[in-house]
């Protein structure tokens, strides 16, 4: 490595999704009418959520903090990369990077594990009925949400101390479109073989635990519908399994495609895609899988905006 090219950096360039500045409007629309519609779901599932007492469950209490959570990283990112498209100036201080990436990672991990927590509580909702307000108690929620946090935030802080480790380094541009932390590491002068790995097996143990839960879970709830009587109570339960599925297996497929596989550093332009998937995309979708099609959702809601008209 050139030392000459070497140096502290006290800012970076955030290169973007693209160049061409015939896609600008596009992707600015794009990106602020997906921004707006993932404050609103979600913000106001959070709220419906406070005020309404028949969703005062454990299933709605963590629907509540994946929803926060969403909202959360999508505002992280969301904000900085419209602007970003917008001016030209697109440069981000060195603090304020890893401040962006320890915080979008916080909420991502913490989000890994939310999604673990809510697939074991239908487990036992779905497949020990009679036991599920003795097993799934407030104490026991609070208890789960707070390790979800906390293990957001501990991840986060082993990279970040190891980020900020790296002295020097031979590029200020990041070829993506926030400080995520393979792109990071790339530009650095040092070996940062000790960071590629601690991401790696930290992204993967996490990845391996959340997934197991998840599948396991899911298996014991099929197993559970397909012993069910009614059909159309199959179908329902079936179709809500589908959709959690599919916005799990979207989640976690882009995460174990940039994170968990050795030499992700470089952040080509499919590793960007990608990230728009679960930065961006999923935060939206969210809510409209997880809570706007649950008919106790759509009851609460109409009920809520009754008493706003009537009152």
């Amino acid at each position: 490595m050139d030392e000459e090219n070497c140096t502290t950096m006290t800012e970076f360039i955030l290169l973007g999704l693209s160049d061409g500045p015939e896609l600008r409007v596009f992707l600015v629309l794009l990106f602020l009418l997906i921004y707006a519609v993932t404050v609103l779901a979600n913000l106001g599932m959070i709220a419906l959520i406070q005020v309404s007492s028949p969703l005062d469950t454990p299933m709605y209490f963590f629907l509540s903090h994946l929803s926060f959570v969403d909202f959360c990283y999508s505002s992280i990112i969301v904000p900085k990369m419209l602007a970003n498209i917008l001016t030209k100036d697109k440069n981000i201080s060195f603090l304020g990077c890893v401040a962006q990436f320890y915080l979008f990672c916080t909420c991502v991990v913490t989000e890994v594990f939310l999604l673990a927590v809510m697939a074991y509580d239908r487990f036992v909702a779905i497949c020990n009925p009679l036991l599920y307000v003795v097993i799934m108690s407030r104490e026991l929620c609070i208890e789960l949400v707070s390790c979800c946090y906390l293990c957001g935030a501990v991840c986060s802080l082993i990279h970040l101390c190891l980020a900020l480790d790296i002295p020097s380094y031979r590029a200020n541009e990041i070829n993506h479109f926030f400080c995520d932390l393979p792109p990071l590491l790339s530009l650095a002068c040092s070996d940062v073989t000790i960071n590629e790995v601690m991401l790696f097996i930290v992204a993967t143990f996490n990845e391996t635990i959340t997934i197991i839960i998840i599948f396991t879970s899911y298996l014991f709830i099929l197993i559970t519908i397909m012993k069910m009587h009614s059909a159309e109570g199959r179908y329902k339960a079936f179709s809500t399994c589908a959709s959690h599925l599919t916005a799990i297996i979207i989640f976690h497929g882009t995460i174990l495609f940039i994170y968990c596989r050795p030499s992700s550093g470089n952040s080509g332009d499919d590793d960007k895609v990608a990230t728009v998937f679960y930065t961006v995309v999923i935060p939206m979708l969210n809510p409209l899988i997880y809570s706007l099609r649950n008919k106790d959702v759509k009851e609460a809601l109409r009920k809520v905006m009754g008493s706003k008209v009537y009152s």
